[in-house]
C-alpha cells in the first residue's frame, strides 16, 4: 500500500504510522488546519486588548461616567466581553477583564473597576 505525505503529497518511507514526509510538511498541515480558529481567536483578543486599554486609560479614578461617542472615538468595541454582572436592580455591567462599563440614560456609560477579581463593580 502506498503512503503519501498529508500535505504535499509525496510518497512516504519509513514507519507504517508516518504521515509526513519531513517536519516542515508537518508543520505546515497543522497551522493551515488551525489558521482559521486562531485567527478569529487572535482578532477576539486583540480587541479586547484595544477595549481594556480603552477603558482603563478613561477610568483612572475607579469609576467615572462618559459619553459613548467617547469611547467610540478611542475605538471601543461593543461586543467582545469576559463578563457580565447583573445587580439586584437589574441593572447589567459588561466587563473586559476587570474593567466594566454600565450603559445608563442618554448615551452615557458608568466606567468601573471590579473589585477582588471578581465581576462586581467597586
Amino acid at each position: 500500500m502506498e503512503r503519501k505525505c498529508l500535505e504535499c503529497g509525496e510518497l512516504l518511507m519509513g514507519r507504517a504510522d508516518k504521515k509526513f514526509c519531513n517536519d516542515q510538511c508537518r508543520s505546515a498541515h497543522y497551522q493551515r488546519r488551525n489558521a482559521l480558529s486562531e485567527g478569529l481567536i487572535r482578532n477576539v483578543n486583540a480587541q479586547l486588548r484595544k477595549n481594556y486599554s480603552i477603558l482603563k486609560a478613561l477610568n483612572k479614578d475607579g469609576k467615572t461616567k462618559v459619553k459613548k461617542s467617547t469611547l467610540l472615538k478611542e475605538g471601543f468595541i461593543f461586543g467582545p466581553i469576559t463578563g457580565i454582572y447583573t445587580t439586584r436592580e437589574n441593572r447589567t455591567y459588561f466587563f473586559v477583564y476587570d474593567q466594566g462599563y454600565l450603559p445608563i440614560d442618554n448615551d452615557y456609560y458608568i466606567l468601573v473597576v471590579s473589585k477582588d477579581n471578581e465581576s462586581t463593580p467597586k
